[in-house]
């Protein structure tokens, strides 16, 4: 069987390398384009070499228009502006997309459904196995202690990340509102500060760090009077978001179109 062939969007970057490393690693992948900006001095190396696995016939180019031909899956980890360029280019190449840019607007993400009726595409705020399992898991939790408990969203980062709270957060947060019944934008709370008064019931906290070189961390609290549950994960390397995202390239790759998340590439809605 040949293999998958992947593009990797960002392919200078600290996640771009460990795209490609980890699709290069993974049996039925391999790179066979790779991007970064036009302005870009890495512009012309090859992928595998910048990677540190050595050559792979994937030289770095400003622009995914100029290799639309030559991969299958595109793996985009980059922008919102980036990935609403490579959304709009895929579309119309029928080339499928995994997506793990965080900080997309509502309408840029209601563009990215629109151009899943022509490609297939999986999009989702993070792509770690472990994490996944824990949106399960909250939706469990939150069914069960239901409006008994507070709800606290913890979440911490490296010093370079730029969007706040993270998609990782704002999606835990979604999971547990909607198995609430509640809006999340109705009852998000992102900080506090000063004389805020005591807490109501019905409210989900955000709170957010960023420092140092923190890969990933995000806890939960559910915390009634007596007791408290935490459900949370750390990650320790970019590799486990970049095994995920090449677990969900496999994945897409045999799908026409539409719109998935990592639930559905793993397989976790048949839990329910």
């Amino acid at each position: 069987m040949e293999s998958i062939r992947v593009a990797v969007a960002g392919a200078g970057g600290r996640m771009g390398r460990t795209l490609v490393t980890a699709v290069q690693a993974t049996e039925g992948l391999r790179v066979t384009a790779a991007t970064e900006q036009s302005d870009s001095a890495l512009v012309g190396v090859d992928a595998g070499e910048l990677a540190g696995i050595g050559h792979i016939g994937a030289a770095i180019r400003p622009d995914l228009d100029e290799v639309l031909a030559d991969f299958d899956v595109l793996i985009d980890f980059t922008t919102p502006r980036a990935t609403m360029h490579h959304v709009e280019l895929c579309r119309d190449a029928r080339c499928r997309m995994v997506i793990g840019t965080t900080g997309l607007t509502v309408e840029q993400r209601e563009a990215i459904s629109e151009a899943a009726i022509d490609t297939a595409v999986v999009l989702a705020p993070n792509m770690s196995v472990g994490v996944n399992l824990c949106f399960k898991l909250l939706d469990l939790a939150a069914r069960v202690m239901g409006d008994d408990v507070d709800i606290e969203i913890i979440e911490a980062h490296h010093r370079h990340k730029v969007d706040a709270p993270s998609g990782t957060a704002l999606r835990m947060g979604e999971v547990i509102a909607d198995a609430l019944g509640r809006d999340l934008g109705d009852v998000a709370v992102y900080g506090r500060q000063g004389q805020t008064g005591p807490r109501e019931r019905q409210t989900i906290g955000f709170e957010t760090i960023r420092a140092g070189d923190t890969v990933g961390e995000h806890s939960v609290w559910f915390a009634a009077d007596g007791e408290r549950v935490e459900i949370a994960h750390k990650a320790t390397n970019r590799m486990t978001f970049a095994r995920g995202a090449c677990r969900a390239a496999r994945w897409i790759a045999e799908r026409e179109r539409g719109q998935f998340d990592m639930q559905d590439v793993l397989g976790l809605r048949d839990l329910d």
